[in-house]
């Protein structure tokens, strides 16, 4: 996907309206439009990167400490029991990273999960370090 055709790039440019919660000189911070729950925000840097591991490393720490702050903000503004963090997938082709109001009661399931195979963790660990 090309920056021009780039929804959030869009939003960043003020070309689609958004309900802001914050932004400085390289992200934005706004509220989702299809929220997993109420005050469900999405960060974006303003600087189009589709993947996460293409993003210098200021950004990902940047991204993370506005993370902090803003899941503070959320939990306090929403009176949450805590608030998720997750970084976007292939929905919008834009790494974005999603803070999701939670409560322990809400009913929402986390991830789904699998049990390994006999020694398919060691073959996988050996393969992911072998890459490092």
């Amino acid at each position: 996907m090309r920056q021009n055709d780039c929804v959030f790039c869009k939003i960043i440019k003020g070309e689609i309206a958004c309900h802001k919660i914050y932004k400085n000189r390289n992200f934005l911070a706004f509220l989702d439009i299809q929220p997993v729950s109420s005050g469900h925000i999405l960060i974006v840097p303003k600087k189009h990167v589709i993947w996460m591991q293409q993003a210098d490393d200021q950004i990902i720490s940047e991204i993370f400490k506005l993370s902090k702050k803003l899941m503070l903000a959320v939990k306090l503004g929403t009176k949450c029991d805590y608030v998720q963090i997750s970084v976007g997938g292939t929905d919008i082709p834009h790494f974005h990273v999603h803070l999701i109001p939670r409560y322990f009661n809400d009913g929402l399931k986390n991830f789904r999960t699998k049990k390994y195979k006999d020694g398919e963790p060691s073959e996988v660990a050996k393969k992911i370090i072998s890459s490092l």
